[in-house]
């Protein structure tokens, strides 16, 4: 199966379905006016130039930011201000402080810093910085619409930079990578995790022997170790990169401690000789210049594999598309997506322009219309966030309210690690097992203990039937009232029908008459009866729910049949679905 333009304009399932992946989902309004676009109208609107990057977060004991001005006694614990900056970065995802036609176009900004960290894996714990953890941020972010930079900086030039990333440096031990004592660490999930990775997985690696795995071997991590040495932790964020206008990693003892030997890769890479331009030492000696030039040297020669680009494209592929990746899909949907990152000199965004104006974005083989929606579970934060956006979760200013924003924010934060996603806590350097670990990948999201804190969340938090909860969302009577047509909320049937057209991840074959429909009688008929069963001493139960809605008679029923139409469809498998 291979790429195919969807020029057609995208309708509302398609428009949904596009908007759950890239944004974190949307209100009805968002979805019905992308419903009269095409893919490529879509894009423009995603994909924005000139975007400005949000406002570092407040300390609270200040009043004031820390991340470019550093913290003093004044300020709160480390470990408060790393919480507040993972609450400041969920924030982001419902938005921020922007307003107005960017907003789509910055969270789609900030769902690609989540893939680039999901990528580039860091852990809290062990980095122990939050302006390190901020600045990586801000280093995905800056590299998140590609196409809009200089024609060098690229997704190459991303992972040569986030190879002297502070955090980077102090999560994988490159701090500890010195001349005659090379630590292997970050060259070895550089070329594993971040790079050429090691094939399809389930495939024939066609391997020679051991310490080769398909598209590297040990003499490559050891080569790589040594270009890779020399470099330190900054913790006065005082080194800046003059392409992004960063903070970076500093070199050692001046140069010092790099191995200033010619490398030879292995026959992998093509045997090449890596050493330092001689235009670059100082005396013979090694510069921050000259070692910085022998990783751009080796990140370009593990890009020269084709294996690198699909293993960044199969990346992409799962966390937008879908998780199996077979022989075919290699062969169609991979290959293609890397033959466009390949001549795009490794623009990223063109990737996803490819991707998400595809027909095989939007739908399966010839005669199958929707098998693409409801292909991916939802992550804790694509359900955690996706509720908030779609029932218009509203955040305060977290400049002049940041207490609040923090307890918002940190509300939802604590919810998603109940459902196994502690962010910024991955259990393994490979990242979160549900964007790597073969053959499980997202169906890790789900456990009895995980499931049953999602349905705890959405019936206490999203029906406002918990004390605690600091979230102020639609409620379901507002939610009806706002986004469904008045006439056909005022038969059950039709609501049912619309409520899951609205909220699952199907398409718009959904009807209780039709036997093609995508979710069968007896599954509307489940969402019917706990609409309507609470008021079964009713005679005829559905010309009673039409004479309260029609009437805008005793609302307190109203109120409670809605609650339970709605908690039926947030707990049922459907709804875990994207």
């Amino acid at each position: 199966m291979a790429l195919t333009p969807l020029n057609e304009t995208l309708g509302r399932h398609r428009a949904a379905h596009l908007l759950r992946r890239t944004v974190f989902g949307a209100t009805q309004t968002t979805i019905n006016t992308f419903a009269s676009l095409t893919p490529s109208d879509a894009m423009e609107r995603l994909f924005k130039d000139n975007l400005e990057s949000p406002l570092p977060p407040i300390d609270p004991a200040t009043g004031t930011e820390w991340m470019t001005t550093g913290t003093t006694d004044a300020n709160s614990e480390g470990f408060e201000l790393e919480n507040y900056f993972l609450r400041w970065h969920l924030g982001q995802f419902l938005g921020g402080l922007s307003t107005g036609e960017d907003q789509l176009a910055y969270i789609f900004k900030e769902r690609l810093v989540l893939f680039l960290h999901t990528h580039f894996t860091t852990k809290k714990s062990v980095v122990n910085n939050s302006r390190a953890l901020y600045f990586q941020n801000e280093l995905f972010r800056k590299f998140a619409f590609d196409s809009f930079l200089p024609d060098e900086l690229n997704f190459k030039a991303l992972t040569v930079k986030v190879s002297l990333d502070n955090a980077m440096l102090r999560f994988l031990d490159g701090r500890f990578n010195v001349k005659g004592n090379p630590n292997e660490n970050y060259a070895r999930e550089l070329l594993e995790l971040y790079s050429a990775g090691r094939g399809l997985e389930g495939a024939d690696k066609n391997t020679q022997e051991e310490g080769d795995y398909g598209t590297f071997t040990e003499e490559d991590v050891q080569a790589a170790a040594k270009i890779l040495s020399g470099f330190d932790f900054d913790d006065s964020f005082s080194e800046i990169d003059p392409d992004t206008g960063l903070p970076t990693g500093k070199i050692k003892s001046n140069g010092n401690q790099h191995d200033n030997n010619p490398k030879t890769m292995s026959f992998r890479l093509g045997n090449t000789v890596i050493a330092p331009d001689p235009e670059l030492l100082v005396n013979g000696e090694p510069t921050r210049e000259s070692a910085i030039d022998e990783i751009r040297q080796l990140i370009d020669v593990i890009f020269a594999q084709e294996e690198t680009a699909k293993h960044i494209c199969r990346k992409i592929y799962r966390f937008f598309g879908y998780h199996e990746i077979d022989d075919s899909v290699q062969a169609g949907i991979i290959t293609d997506l890397a033959n466009v990152f390949i001549a795009a000199d490794y623009k990223i965004q063109s990737v996803l322009t490819a991707f998400f104006t595809s027909r095989e974005f939007y739908e399966g083989a010839t005669g199958v219309q929707d098998d693409v929606f409801g292909s991916i579970i939802k992550s804790p934060i694509d359900l955690v966030v996706g509720h908030a956006r779609a029932f218009e979760l509203t955040l305060p200013n977290y400049i002049t309210n940041a207490s609040e924003f923090y307890e918002i924010t940190g509300f939802m934060m604590g919810k998603i690690d109940d459902m196994g996603l502690s962010y910024y806590e991955p259990y393994e350097v490979a990242g979160y097992s549900a964007y790597h670990q073969f053959p499980i990948y997202h169906r890790g999201w789900i456990t009895t203990t995980y499931l049953t804190q999602r349905y705890a969340y959405m019936q206490n938090v999203s029906l406002g039937m918990m004390d605690s909860n600091p979230l102020s969302t639609l409620t379901p009577i507002e939610y009806v009232e706002k986004h469904i047509d008045f006439g056909l909320a005022s038969n059950a049937k039709s609501l049912v029908e619309e409520v899951c057209k609205q909220l699952l991840a199907v398409s718009e074959n959904v009807s209780f008459t039709n036997a093609a429909s995508e979710l069968s009688e007896e599954r509307l008929n489940y969402f019917l009866n706990a609409f309507l069963s609470t008021f079964q001493i009713d005679q005829d139960p559905e010309g009673a729910w039409t004479t309260r809605w029609t009437n805008g008679v005793d609302r307190e029923t109203v109120v409670r049949q809605l609650q339970d139409l709605f908690n039926s469809v947030f707990q049922s498998p459907e709804y875990q679905l994207m």
